[in-house]
């Protein structure tokens, strides 16, 4: 089993903080969506977006910390698993940035606006536009979301290996 000095591994607070943050936005997100889908109330779709709209934003933050923290050594590993997982995490990123700014714009192509948790309303800033609605739906719905799927997978995936069968003891970089 490798050794890893935590401390000089570690990600920062702030950007293990994001880390963490993030999945909880996104599992919130997602279990407002499965409530509203299954009890039909109106509050569920409403607390979607706003959670939506707070994971937009908080995505933004994590990239601005991203560009200005130190990054811990990368872990010894051939440079083609390096590069995936560079990739991946990019991929994530920019799905978790593209998947609220494709639900924003179905909304207010669709004529709706956005309630952040009442304290304030993203106005319809767009000439509605049934098919633009439909458009930025399927976006959302039907290729971001499996893709976030996906991408979320492999990411932990990889995260199980490297700690359970390379044993580098990768997980304590990040909690």
């Amino acid at each position: 089993m490798n050794n890893i000095d935590a401390n000089v591994s570690k990600w920062s607070i702030a950007s293990r903080l994001f880390h963490w943050i993030s999945a909880v936005l996104l599992l919130v997100t997602w279990l407002m969506m499965l409530l509203y889908q299954n009890l039909n109330d109106n509050l569920y779709i409403g607390l979607h977006k706003a959670f939506g709209i707070s994971l937009l934003c908080w995505m933004i933050a994590r990239i601005i910390n991203r560009v200005f923290t130190k990054v811990p050594p990368a872990l010894p590993m051939p440079k083609w698993q390096l590069l995936m997982s560079k990739l991946s995490h990019f991929a994530l990123y920019a799905l978790l940035i593209a998947m609220p700014l494709a639900g924003l714009l179905m909304s207010v192509y669709g004529g709706r606006k956005v309630d952040i948790f009442g304290l304030f309303q993203i106005p319809v800033f767009v000439t509605p536009d049934r098919g633009l609605a439909r458009y930025y739906n399927d976006l959302h719905a039907d290729i971001i979301w499996p893709m976030i799927i996906a991408f979320t997978v492999l990411h932990i995936g990889a995260a199980l290996y490297h700690q359970f069968v390379k044993k580098d003891n990768l997980i304590a970089r990040i909690k």
